[in-house]
């Protein structure tokens, strides 16, 4: 059976934001603005998304 994966994009700036927020981005692998990353489809992907949302946009989910 194959993983759900889910491909997010980096569209804010992490400039400005609380440092736990920083961290999330770098978390998820997104440091640079119109970075685009696969992640595996998991609640704790989605709960560092879900803080995040600001920040990124989801491209595509399969």
């Amino acid at each position: 059976m194959a993983k759900k994966t889910i491909t997010i994009e980096q569209i804010g700036s992490p400039i400005r934001r609380e440092a736990s927020q920083r961290a999330t981005l770098v978390g998820l692998g997104l440091n640079k603005m119109h970075r685009v990353r696969t992640l595996e489809d998991t609640p704790s992907i989605r709960g560092m998304i879900n803080k995040v949302s600001h920040m990124v946009r989801i491209v595509e989910e399969a």
